[in-house]
């Protein structure tokens, strides 16, 4: 009767929780494959031996009557959960689950959200995304008064790390931000520009630092709509009404945009490059080799010696994927290549790859965003 074997290299693989610059991180506290609902993570079987049985797909996850409640506040931007805000449902599972496992996480946005459930969600709260943030703060206030949540967490970034602060002065409680490393019975910061850290039991405000807890990998949760009167309401007269308008693409700097498309040296029609970024709305950006050439301006510049983004989308025509380059694209979630060498290391790093000429793909999808019109 054969035996499963343990593969180390892919149980470390399922700690880690991205680099940090060019150091990577892996997260323990997070359970062992073959513990708490994680599947083993098993090797292949050697050649005539037999292998055990797949894990049945895991059972949908329900909480009917939680012990307490934990918040994640998530932002979501286009419907769609970033590597950050699974980071953070992460995290409040990580709390939930501590434990008897019978806590549930509440998953709170602005508008409806993709794939909650299998992040971790047991429950979701959506408030009105053109509310100001002072509305969306008082909002949350009494989400909180009429809830009573353990612990309410948020990512150390850009409105999540400004409504964290709110909430804070708001419940006139301390808010332990920025946090490195998270358990269920403690809490790492660092402080004095990180040559010393504190840790202390993990207060109910939390906000998180990226790429510091792993996301939920386990069984899907249910994802049940919250039915709780929380609309947020201007009360302000001087405001009349509230629009999100969304920035001009080829004016936004790389360091802010959420979709990039990048021209390599495989590009020389860059009148149908920018055509194309204009279709998609997309930033332009390009290689170093074609900013030396003097054919992108220097603020286009990808890459270790030029802007390090932290895009959703990646789109690079022609770009063979020097290291340097590589470098600046670690933070995006989606990688589109299109190149005509297989080999290539932007290939390799694609989460989807065209294997063909940038010249010839850019009129074909042109041509697919104006109708299919010639």
């Amino acid at each position: 009767m054969s035996r499963p074997r343990r593969d180390p290299r892919a149980e470390r693989q399922s700690h880690d929780v991205g680099a940090t610059g060019s150091r990577p991180r892996y997260d323990r506290s997070q359970p062992l494959p073959g513990r708490a609902g994680v599947p083993p993570i098993v090797a292949p079987a050697r050649s005539g031996m037999t292998t055990q049985p797949q894990p049945a797909k895991p059972e949908l996850r329900i909480v009917d009557e939680p012990a307490f409640l934990v918040f994640a506040v998530v932002e979501a931007p286009g419907g769609r959960l970033s590597r950050f805000d699974r980071q953070v449902l992460g995290a409040a599972r990580l709390l939930a689950d501590a434990g008897d496992g019978g806590a549930g996480v509440v998953a709170i946005a602005s508008h409806s959200v993709e794939g909650l459930g299998e992040a971790g969600a047991d429950r979701v709260l959506l408030f009105t995304a053109e509310a100001m943030p002072g509305t969306v703060a008082k909002a949350l206030r009494q989400t909180v008064d009429a809830l009573s949540p353990r612990h309410v967490l948020f990512a150390e970034t850009g409105d999540s790390a400004d409504l964290a602060r709110r909430l804070a002065i708001a419940l006139d409680e301390p808010l332990l931000a920025n946090v490195e490393h998270l358990t269920s019975r403690q809490a790492v910061r660092a402080i004095r520009n990180g040559r010393a850290e504190i840790a202390a039991t993990p207060p109910r405000l939390i906000s998180l630092g990226e790429d510091r807890i792993k996301p939920y990998e386990a069984a899907p949760c249910e994802a049940r709509a919250l039915a709780l009167d929380t609309a947020p309401h201007n009360d302000d007269p001087a405001i009349l009404s509230v629009e999100f308008i969304p920035g001009d693409p080829a004016s936004l700097a790389l360091s802010e945009t959420d979709f990039v498309v990048s021209a390599g040296n495989g590009v020389s029609d860059f009148a149908a490059f920018r055509d194309l970024a204009t279709h998609l709305r997309a930033t332009p950006g390009a290689s170093r080799v074609v900013c030396d050439a003097g054919l992108m301006p220097r603020a286009a510049q990808v890459g270790a010696s030029g802007t390090v983004l932290s895009a959703d989308c990646y789109f690079a025509l022609g770009i063979s994927g020097a290291p340097q380059h590589l470098q600046g694209i670690a933070g995006c979630e989606h990688v589109i290549a299109v190149n005509t060498d297989l080999h290539a290391a932007m290939i390799e790093r694609a989460g989807l790859a065209i294997v063909q000429d940038a010249q010839l793909v850019m009129p074909a999808l042109l041509q697919l965003l104006r109708g299919g019109e010639r």
